[in-house]
This record gives C-alpha cells, structure tokens and sequence, in this order.
C-alpha cells in the first residue's frame, strides 16, 4: 500500500518523510493499513454520526496566491484592516471571493494576469481621519499578491479514490476547502480556531469575570464515509468556550480577586508597592495581560487598547508631559499626573490606589477607572475547581439535547446559503451520517472464590460487589498501620474515626482483605494542618512506637477537600517514608456508608499489592487462541503539560509511564518525571530510567528471567503530526532499554495512540443505546468518521453516568504484532472492565487511564527549589531535552523529587 500519511498541522492530516526512519529498528515507511475485513463479533446496530458528507467539490480552477503585507512583521489586527479595506477590495474585485487566511496565503477562481499586484493603502484616508499635513502618509501601508499555483483537486479525488499518495497538493486542497468553509462563518460569529460562537447564545457565569458560551465545532477531513467509500465530511459538534465577562476593569480585578469592595483591591495595591515586582498582586495581575479593552471617557470616540502592564503607580503618581494647542496653534508643555490631567481635560476625578494600565501602543497609560473590557474575547487560562465545576454543569448535556445542539450548528453554518460555498461549488449534505457498528461481546468480571459477575449483567456499565472477594487480596497482612484524623473545622473526632475504620476492616475482610490480630487495632492520632508536613511524622512516629516496626500503610481524615493538603501529605508519605496512604474526607467518614467503604477497599486492596477483578471472555481465545498464550507486556504513556503562559519555571511537563505487572495485565507499576517544558515526547532519560525500572521488574516476576514476545505500547495525548516522533523516539529508546536488559529478546511493539480530544460522537438509533440515549458499552465504529486507509477505529467501552458518552479514538500507528482488528478491539474492550478501582468499565485503556493518574499524583513530588548548576544530591541531574515542537532554547528543570524506596512503594500501585 502506498504511503497515504500528511502532517496534522493542516486539518488533521499526515505526511511523514521517509528519510528520517530509523533504520536501526526497521520502522515502517507507512502506517499499518486498515484490516481487509471490518469486525464482525458481536451484534450490528444503526447510529448516526455528527458527520455531514461533502457532496461536490469544486469543478472549476482556483488560484493560490502569496500575500505580504508591508515589511512582513505587521501584527493580525493591522493586516486584517489593510486586507479589507476599499484599496485592496477595489483592486481585486470583491465580487471574486476572494479568501484570505490572514497571513500568508489568499485564494480566488479570478486569474490575475501580472505575475505581481502591489496595492498602496493609507489607513488614514480610508478610515476619514482628519491628520496634520506633516502627518501625511504616516499611515500608508503596502500589500503584494504573487500568484504562485493551481489548487488540485484533481490529485485529492485521486486519493480519496486510492488512485494516488497523499501529497503537498493534497494539503494545499484540503486547506483551501476549510477556508471556505469557515470564510462565511468567521464574518458572522466570534472565530476560535475551528469553533465560532454567536453573540446571543447560551451562556453561563463560572465566577470571577469569566463566562461559558455554547457555539458550534466544525471540521473538514477525508474519511472512509457510511457508504464505505473514501470521502470528504465534516465534523459537527457543540463547542464550550470560555470568555472574559464584558465589564468594567475594575469590576473585573476586583472578581478576579475575589475582592468584598473596591478597598479591598486598594490594599492589595497599597501592600504589593513595595516589592512590586516580587509581589503576588501583580503576578496575579498578568492575567489580563493582551486583553483588549474600550476607553469610556470619550462618548463618540471610543478607542480599543490591548493591554501590556499594570505599573506600580496611581493616577496620582505617574506623571507625564502633556503637550497643549491653543486656538491659535501654539504649544505649550506641562509635567502633570493623570489623575490632573483628567480632571482638567475631562472633568473626571479619577479614584486613588489603583495601578495605572500600560497599553501596548508606546506611551499610552490609562487609569483603570475608564476601561472596559470589550466582549467576545477567549479566557485562555486555566480554569480553578469551582470555574472548572461550573464549567462541567454547563457543558454537560444528555445525547438528545446534544443532538438539538448540533442541528442549531448546522442551521448557524448555513452551508445551503453561504455564498462562498456557492460559488466555488462545495455541496455539503445537511442530513447527518448514518452507519452500522457492532456491539462487541462482553466478558465476564471473576473476582475470587470463583465468583464473577456474568458478562450479560457487566454490559449493563455498572455492577456491586456485595459479597465479592477480591481476585487476590492485599499480598502482605496488614499489621502495622495508622489513622490521622486531621483536626479543624469540618473534622472528625476520634470516636467518629474509630467508628469508620471499624466498619472498613469489617468490609474490608468481606472482600478478603488479610490483617494481622495487632492490625485490626490500628494507631491513632489527631492531626495539625499548622505542622504541615510535620504532621505526617507525627503519625508515623505514633504508628511506629505502637507496632515497633515501620508503618505499612496510613490513613488520613480531612476537614474538606483541599488540594494543597492533599500535596502535603502525598508528598511526604511518597518521598519523606515511602508508605502508601489514603485520605479520607470528613464528609464520607461521617456518613461510613458500605458502598463508599467498598470503593476504598478497591483502593487500598491495590495499593497493598493485591487486584480487584479480572476480565474473562472466550472471544479472544477463539478469534486468536495462539497469541492469547504468547506473554504481552502492556505500557501505557502520557506527557501532561501547564496551562498555556504559565511559567516554565514554575509548571514543568509531566511525563507519567505505566507497565502491567501480571499476566492478566490486572496490576500496573508507574513511574513519573518532569519532561521538559511543553516538551511532549517522553525523553530518552525518563525511558531509560523509570521504564527500565519497570521493565525489570517485570522480567524478573512476570516473565520468570524472559523478556516479553509482545508489547502493546498505547499512548495518550499526541497529535497526528507527532505520530512519526514517538516511533522515532519513544518506541526507539523502548527497544533499547528492553535490548540492554535482554539482549537476545526482540519483543515485537505494536503502537496505539489514544485519543480523546475528538469531537464524533455516536446518537444509536432507536433502541440500540441505553436509556439516555447513549452508546451501550462496547460500541465500536469503523465507517463513517475514521481514516481512508489507516488501521483506526473508535470505540465506546464505558457506559456515560453524565452527559453524552465520548468514544476513543484508537489508530495504530506500528504493528509488528501483528494484531488483527477484532483481537485488538476485544482485548482493548476487556480490559477495560477490569479497572481496578472502579465498579464500571472504564472509557480509556486502563494502562493509559492510570497514566492519567499517576501523572496528576506525582505533582505532589514536584521539586520548587532552585535547580544549581551542579548535580542533585538524591538524583543525577537531567540533561537538557529537545522539543519537537519549538527552537526556543530547552528550559532547565529540576526532575521530580524520588519516592523513598525503602518500603518497596515503587513495586505498588502507589497513585491508584
């Protein structure tokens, strides 16, 4: 099969350069190809796709173009008013429509016959600003259009007809398609990306100045459509954006602040002053930093700012010259402070204690008292627990409600009367995709003593465990632990805590679980949140001196929810003592319901060496039943990155390993490190270091001195355009490190990439979904929204408790395994009901969702100190890495702080 791949920075789409394999490993040129036959297990149903096939592409020739304007570094705000202004459309004729993507590239069906137009625009003059003769021409710009080709859209019906490769060509059509399509759309509605948001639609406060609106996602892609032929469609969705609140500034700080007054705001001011740049209050303050905003003291001459900076003066502190013209054109200077000058030239006495706005534009600084920030403007931080909270609540919607949000999309696009579409001849179908998927079989769940929930009552999503041992109990007695009831308002008191963990060890041994008779009395102690991380050692020192030995394990009882608490305590549980640990809140210890009791069981269970259940079907032994007895090492990965303009140095990436530990893959070690700043692949230290930990562990106890025959490495969180990367890099130094364990082994490595950010989502029709209308767990796809070509599918493995269900995306991007279609979709399913904390089948390969975990967890390990120029005491000092996706130079970053291996807490399912 021919290489059919192209880059994902153009809609999504791959090409990989053959050049750069690495010939050490033999890696494919291609990705592996779709399986000749589409899986047949389990039962056929019907659903419908929020896909909307292309019905005709343009017929006619359309010219590409490159665009310059003036010098090259013009900002987007300017070129956009130099593009649409009467010079440039008189010029080019508006009524070609033309496209422009507002950079570098503009289309049109017109054939301008110079090899090159110049167009002179003076903004001046086209906005009617009356200026000063010595003014004139300030304010001219030039634009240059070079035509340089011909969009083929002979050679994308070649590919979509398998005729022909995926070519430059190919993106060069498809990104001048997209621009078509969004070209209308972008002048009606608020454009991010591919989402536009209309002024009007619902929307919802999430708390301090930032709001939720519901819009609509669209993109266009080749796809193998409901037809089972090789198509164009796009992709509709409701969008959730996050914006600023339209308001005063100062109404804005003071709710970013969580400010009772405007005094409140002045004191934070008056107390930062001092140490201005070290302060909290301006480091806080850099949240508005590019925001735009309106001044209000010139009704009818209303001027838009974009902020730079908030210094460390008030109105009536920050002076500057202020040049007069009398009526007879003499000037005269004077050194006033704003607060003078707007008392004078505006009769507005502005409020002291305020930090005076530095805008972007040189020299300009407003008093915030006259600011206003002006509406439909993207909120890009992220967002905290109660934004995030509110945000969920607002997003959320059932699948019928979700659809009735895709057809008001498809009614706000228009395609049947956008006159950009019309004219170039795009036809797009407004009746969704409607295919058919199968519903996999599902496996039973066995738990010990022989008992099992049957695989009819797991398809359901959800089961009990009354009455059900666990697969295999904690390895270990549990015979010297600790309780910690954390004291403060909301806490519980000692007899409240006895009580509670006198009911867990009773549920607890229900399950199976094993204590020693001095285990079923264990320490107790009241906890300070004043001593910190003293605290710990407090009850470690309590647990201690009763049992003479170090602790096994200890529980802690919090007031409330507080994620810093969390950190303190994780942190020095993992990295102080290395002695796994569980909190509690107050809340749930109070109520010391069973079922609430079970689910931390589950918890405890495996971090005490032991798993809750197994997944057990007989699909997989009868569609493979040679591989199911070859050994298979599971690796799951995810890199997980700050918030976009956090500091690097304060918010490394985090890489998070997993590696199954069994051979029924029921137990996952994790390693976790910093990775860089916003550096996605994993860096050849991270493997070396912490999969060959795991690694080893797993040759010496799972493959009894061998190493694996197979691996399934499945990785979560990279984009299409980074697929070749983790084969050249990460399955790379994954071979070598087995290879240095191993050396006669060669372990075949079959990749997947996971992937969740997607927005196809399934409507079954009729009664072939649950009673939400969602998807019934093990739902898989694979017409209709995947790859022409490639081996790729989506599957829905869970059961949805809010909301509409999100299938994942699975695209096997190497085999040499060799798995087929239906093993690989059954194993991924089955696996996915044998979570080990959780009572339902889970929407993610575990290997990947515990990566997921184990990465949110070890941020508790992060290092704050200075990083010196020499090497750590407890760990070498990483080198520094290289980033795939920027030239900026790598930021040095201390690695995590390592968990005490003394207790073996490496060996456990620490993070579960």
């Amino acid at each position: 099969m021919e290489d059919l791949r192209c880059p994902a920075d153009i809609t999504q789409f791959r090409h990989f350069d053959t050049k750069t394999n690495t010939v050490k490993f033999d890696l494919p040129p291609s990705l592996p190809p779709r399986p000749k036959k589409f899986n047949s297990l389990g039962k056929e149903i019907s659903l419908t796709l929020n896909t909307f096939n292309v019905l005709a592409l343009p017929t006619k020739p359309v010219w590409q173009y490159d665009v310059t304007v003036g010098s090259g570094t013009e900002k987007r705000g300017l070129i956009k008013k130099i593009w649409a202004s009467k010079a440039v459309q008189q010029e080019l004729g508006a009524d070609n429509m033309w496209l422009y993507d507002g950079n570098k590239l503009a289309w049109s069906m017109k054939d301008l016959s110079r090899p090159e137009v110049r167009i002179t625009v003076d903004l001046d003059v086209e906005e009617g600003r009356k200026i000063n003769p010595e003014r004139a021409g300030k304010n001219q710009h030039r634009i240059y259009l070079r035509k340089t080709k011909k969009v083929d859209f002979i050679g994308l019906s070649a590919f979509l007809e398998g005729k022909a490769s995926w070519t430059n060509d190919c993106i060069d059509t498809v990104n001048f398609l997209d621009h078509v399509m969004r070209e209308r759309p972008s002048q009606r509605y608020t454009q991010i990306k591919k989402s536009f948001f209309q002024r009007g639609e619902q929307r919802a406060p999430l708390g301090q100045g930032i709001e939720a609106f519901k819009g609509v996602f669209s993109s266009l892609r080749p796809v193998l459509n409901d037809k089972g032929a090789k198509a164009m469609t796009v992709n509709v969705d409701v969008a959730n954006g996050t914006f600023w609140t339209s308001q005063p500034l100062i109404q804005a700080v003071m709710m970013h602040f969580n400010a009772r007054s405007q005094a409140d705001v002045q004191v934070k001011f008056q107390n930062a002053k001092q140490e201005w740049d070290r302060s909290y209050f301006r480091r806080d303050l850099k949240r508005f930093q590019r925001l735009h905003v309106t001044d209000t003291h010139r009704p009818g001459n209303a001027t838009s700012w974009c902020i730079d900076k908030f210094i460390h003066k008030d109105p009536t502190e920050h002076k500057f010259e202020w040049k007069k013209t009398d009526a007879n054109g003499n000037q005269t200077k004077k050194l006033v402070t704003l607060f003078e000058y707007f008392r004078e030239n505006y009769g507005i006495t502005l409020q002291r204690n305020f930090p005076v706005v530095k805008m972007t534009k040189k020299e300009v600084y407003l008093p915030m008292d006259v600011l206003k920030i002006e509406a439909n403007q993207r909120y890009n931080a992220k967002l905290n627990e109660i934004q995030t909270s509110a945000m969920i609540k607002f997003a959320v919607t059932l699948p019928k409600e979700r659809w009735s949000a895709v057809e008001h999309g498809v009614k706000l696009l228009d395609w049947a009367n956008d006159p950009y579409l019309k004219h170039y001849g795009v036809r797009i179908n407004p009746t969704p995709a409607e295919v058919k998927a199968r519903v996999l079989p599902t496996p039973d769940v066995c738990f010990g003593a022989n008992k099992k929930i049957a695989g009819s009552q797991a398809a359901q999503g959800r089961w009990r465990i009354d009455n059900m041992k666990f697969l295999t109990p904690n390895s270990k007695p549990l015979n010297a632990w600790g309780v910690c009831a954390v004291q403060g308002r909301g806490g519980v008191d000692e007899p409240t805590a006895r009580a509670f963990i006198a009911q867990f060890i009773k549920i607890f041994e229900g399950h199976g679980g094993r204590f020693t008779p001095e285990g079923k009395q264990p320490a107790f102690g009241p906890g300070s949140l004043a001593r910190g991380g003293e605290m710990v050692t407090d009850i470690w020192n309590t647990t201690g001196n009763k049992f003479n030995t170090k602790p096994q394990f200890i529980v802690f009882i919090v007031p409330d929810r507080n994620s810093e608490v969390y950190k303190r305590i994780k942190k020095s549980c993992d990295c102080r003592y290395g002695v796994v640990s569980q909190v509690l809140q107050a809340k749930h210890v109070r109520d010391n319901k069973a079922q609430y009791i079970s689910n931390v069981c589950m918890k405890v269970n495996a971090k005490l060496g032991g798993s809750t259940s197994r997944a057990v079907g007989s699909t997989l032994a009868r569609i493979a039943p040679n591989n199911a007895k070859i050994p298979t090492m599971c690796i799951g990965a995810d890199v997980s990155h700050p918030a976009p303009g956090t500091d690097a140095t304060q918010s490394p990436s985090f890489c998070a390993i997993t590696m199954s530990q069994d051979a029924g893959c029921t137990r996952y070690l994790a390693q976790c490190d910093t990775n860089g700043h916003r550096v996605e692949m994993i860096t050849t230290q991270n493997i070396k270091d912490h999969l060959g930990f795991m690694a080893r562990h797993w040759i010496m106890n799972t493959g009894k001195g061998a190493a694996p025959q197979r691996v399934l490495y499945v990785r979560d969180g990279v984009s299409e355009g980074q697929y070749q990367h983790v084969l050249d890099q990460e399955v790379r130094d994954m071979k070598a490190t087995l290879k240095e364990l191993a050396p006669r082994a060669d372990p075949k490595f079959t990749v997947v990439i996971a992937g969740k950010r997607h927005h196809i989502r399934f409507f079954p029709k009729g009664s072939a979904g649950d009673r939400n209308g969602n998807p019934n767990p093990g739902t898989l796809v694979e017409a209709g929204c995947t790859h022409p070509f490639e081996f790729d599918f989506y599957l829905c493995a869970h059961s949805a408790i809010k909301g509409t269900a999100r299938p994942i995306h699975y695209q096997v991007i190497l085999n040499e395994g060799n798995w087929g279609g239906e093993e690989l979709q059954q194993f991924i399913l089955e696996h996915s009901f044998q979570y080990a904390r959780s009572t339902t089948p889970v929407s993610l390969f575990p290997a990947v969702y515990y990566a997921h975990l184990a990465a949110d967890r070890a941020r508790s390990h992060e290092n704050t100190a200075p990083v010196s120029s020499g090497k750590k005491e407890t760990r070498a000092e990483k080198p520094k890495t290289e980033t795939t996706s920027s030239d900026k130079p790598p930021v040095e970053i201390a690695p995590l702080i390592p968990m005490n291996p003394s207790l073996g807490i490496n060996e456990t399912m620490w993070y579960i």
